[in-house]
């Protein structure tokens, strides 16, 4: 009597439809009797019913008529529905109240009475294995399955006498009862595992897919400023320095190169930001937007493993200067733990607080366990500080 999808619903307290929808939906026949738990469950419960031809045996051979044959076979036949469907009608019912699926199967079973009397106990099997299968509390679930078994010995002890043969019934009852009762929990665990591995592999998705969108941003954001800026101070002096133009142009060229190299790099997961070549960068940024660079000589003071995380607070401060500030002059200044980039522009504003690039940026900083803060710096325009 396996079944390998045995108590979806068993974490819930109100009904869910087994495998469908959310716990909030409210199920439907159908929804409940064709989930896909429930369609395993048929399955293996199905093979168990071949025990029902006892009874049915029974029936036939103590039925007056055949108007009483038909009527008890057509009972068994009730019975072995009802069991079926016990399983899947108990998952997506509340927890307080399952326990009246398997109490409803055992009522049907003295339906029998009349043809078998207390050899109804032999059905009881079937009521213990839809308390297993309920997933309710072992107090709760052992209680039940033990009852059945003590009442099924005792009207044995009374019909046919206290001996050793009356043993065996209640045996099956138990053992069978508590073994589907572990398998349901175990099935239980289970399928709540591969719920949570299902919810960690989406979320780990999420995750890449926000890292990739935002280091794109950051690179392309960074590149196509200083492109932006180059161009239009080749444009400018065409006519008057033809030849500085040419190298202005001949930068553009390889900074888009760079870019496309970059964003290459970043798709496939292999990308690094390096603080040192970030100095490089800004310092050619900040010359072609005509803004004056107080930049450290060495680098020497961040840490290691923070040189990366500073190399992104480069990018984005000197990236948000250039597009931003209005400034003249940008200070990046590395200190114990601490990097600032400063300008002497307009100051904090709409634009600049609330770009996409500081948001990345804030989210990869304190992702690295950092804190980063924004204001006003001592030149009297943005500052950008991140405490590493």
């Amino acid at each position: 009597m396996t079944v390998r999808a045995a108590a979806t619903a068993a974490a819930g307290t109100r009904p869910r439809v087994i495998g469908m929808g959310t716990a909030s939906s409210r199920p439907t026949a159908s929804g409940v009797l064709l989930a896909p738990p429930a369609v395993r469950w048929y399955g293996g419960a199905a093979i168990s019913l071949i025990w029902l031809a006892i009874i049915g045996q029974q029936v036939v051979d103590r039925s007056e008529s055949t108007a009483s044959a038909v009527v008890g076979i057509a009972l068994v036949v009730v019975f072995g529905l009802a069991f079926l469907v016990g399983a899947p009608v108990a998952w997506s019912t509340p927890r307080r109240f399952r326990m009246l699926v398997p109490a409803a199967l055992l009522a049907l079973s003295f339906c029998f009475f009349p043809w078998v009397g207390w050899n109804v106990t032999a059905t009881w099997t079937y009521v213990g294995v839809l308390v297993g299968m309920c997933v309710l509390s072992w107090g709760v679930t052992f209680s039940a399955v033990i009852g059945l078994g003590a009442v099924a010995l005792i009207s044995g002890g009374v019909t046919w006498g206290w001996t050793e043969d009356i043993l065996w019934l209640p045996a099956v009852i138990v053992s069978i009862s508590l073994m589907m009762a572990a398998f349901g929990r175990t099935t239980t665990a289970m399928t709540q595992l591969r719920n949570t591995q299902a919810q960690l592999e989406a979320l780990a998705v999420e995750r890449e897919r926000n890292r990739l969108g935002r280091d794109l941003h950051d690179i392309l954001g960074h590149s196509l400023t200083v492109i932006t800026v180059k161009a239009e101070l080749a444009g400018r002096l065409l006519d008057v320095d033809p030849a500085r133009a040419r190298t202005e142009i001949g930068e553009v060229e390889e900074l888009a190169r760079g870019a496309l190299a970059d964003v290459r790099a970043t798709a496939a997961g292999f990308r690094g930001v390096n603080v040192s070549g970030e100095l490089a960068a800004a310092r050619s940024a900040l010359d072609a937007a005509g803004i004056t660079a107080d930049l450290p000589s060495s680098t020497d003071v961040v840490p290691a493993d923070r040189r990366e995380l500073a190399g992104w607070v480069v990018r984005e401060g000197v990236t948000n200067v250039v597009r931003h500030s209005g400034a003249t002059r940008c200070r990046v200044v590395f200190r114990a733990r601490e990097v600032e980039v400063a300008d002497d522009g307009i100051g904090p504003s709409t634009a600049a607080t609330s770009s996409t690039g500081l948001a990345g940026l804030r989210e990869r900083v304190e992702g690295s366990g950092a804190r980063m803060s924004i204001g006003r710096s001592d030149l009297g325009g943005f500052s950008l500080k991140v405490m590493l």
